[in-house]
Formats: structure tokens, sequence, C-alpha cells
């Protein structure tokens, strides 16, 4: 499905969001508190527009997806990319600093398993990002956007994607997804602490952060 749909994925993104997609992928990045010197992995970087933001901090940003289309379409883009499965990540224990998966983990066949693979190459007091579809918090504003998933999002997509009927999924994998506290506590069962989310867009999108647990002996 994400390889049918990559050809026009990051312009799909942009219409579809009304070009909230860019500030989105900013708050991600700077919610990482990224500095010269680290290393980050970019999980489901799609095309990889994500991981040049996260390397413009001066970052070592490593792009990791699942689909080979996604990363062939953003083959031009000048960062490391990596073919790999969230559910058994091809990287040593401990290697990065910081971890961000950006729209990805609802995609994931295993969420918990992604979670505790995000912990194992990531370093002690390490930081992790999820920034996700969410809940909006105000009741009017959730029904309106109810609306719009179901009946907008699948019209508009026919119009500017390469492959529309991916974006039914998408609107019936928001609606399933878990609200904010729900999603948190799933975190913190992954082996992250101090996990903590704030809101964009009015809950359209919600940012998750968390550090990586101490090893215990």
């Amino acid at each position: 499905m994400f390889d049918a749909v990559a050809r026009r994925y990051d312009l799909t993104n942009t219409v579809l969001s009304a070009g909230r997609d860019r500030a989105w992928r900013r708050a991600t990045r700077d919610a990482l508190r990224l500095t010269p010197g680290d290393r980050v992995l970019d999980l489901a970087a799609g095309t990889a527009v994500s991981t040049v933001d996260l390397a413009a901090t001066g970052a070592t940003a490593v792009a990791c997806d699942f689909s080979l289309g996604m990363l062939r379409a953003g083959a031009e883009r000048p960062v490391p990319k990596v073919a790999g499965d969230a559910l058994a990540l091809p990287f040593a224990d401990g290697c990065f600093d910081a971890v961000a998966i950006a729209f990805g983990l609802r995609n994931v066949a295993d969420v918990d398993r992604a979670l505790g693979e995000l912990a194992r190459v990531t370093r002690p007091g390490g930081r992790l990002v999820v920034c996700e579809f969410s809940r909006p918090a105000w009741a009017p504003f959730r029904t309106l956007y109810t609306e719009y998933l179901m009946r907008v999002l699948p019209a508009v997509a026919r119009r500017v994607s390469s492959s529309p009927d991916a974006y039914v999924y998408l609107a019936e994998s928001i609606r399933a997804w878990p609200d904010q506290p729900a999603l948190a506590a799933r975190i913190a069962a992954g082996g992250w602490t101090r996990v903590g989310w704030r809101n964009l867009t009015g809950g359209i999108v919600a940012l998750h952060r968390a550090t990586r647990a101490p090893q215990t002996p």
C-alpha cells in the first residue's frame, strides 16, 4: 500500500493537512532537542523529508522504512536510508541518542513491540518523540474532524494521490487509534519514562515525548 502511494506522497500530505505537515515536522524536530554529534533514528521515514529536517540540526539522522517504494521516492535526499522492520530493527542496542516516529506508529502490526524495539536501540537517557494523529480535545471540533476524515479526506485524495484507496485506510486507522492518555500509557509500558504529550492543531496531532529508562543491573 505504501509503495503505491509513494510517488505523490509528500504532495498529498501537504494538501490533506492544508500545509500543516511542515509545522508538525518542525515540532517533532524541536521536541527531540538534537545537537551536533547526536545520532537520531527517523523510523517510518517514508521519503525521508522528515529525516532531512532532523539532519539540519547537525545530528546524524538515519531514515528507516519498511517500504522500499517510499525510500526510492526519496532517493535524492542526502541522508542515510535503511530498509527495516519496526518490529525487528536492524540496529545495535543503544546506538541512537534519540528516536522519532512521525505518523508511522499507527501503521505497525504490533505497536507495543515497536515501542520496545525503539527503546532497545536508544541509549539509556535518550529521547523518544512520537508524532501521530490523535483525538481533538474540544467535542464540537472532534465531530467536525471526524466528518472530514470519513467524507472529505477520501474525496480530496482521489484528486491528488497516486493510490486514493489507501486514504480510506488512513481515515479508518485514525478513528481507531488510542487517545493521548492511552498512547502515553502504552509508551510507558514499553521501556520509557517521563512520558508526556502536547496537542498540535487542536489535538488533530499529538506529540508524545519520553526518555529511555535506565538499564537495571
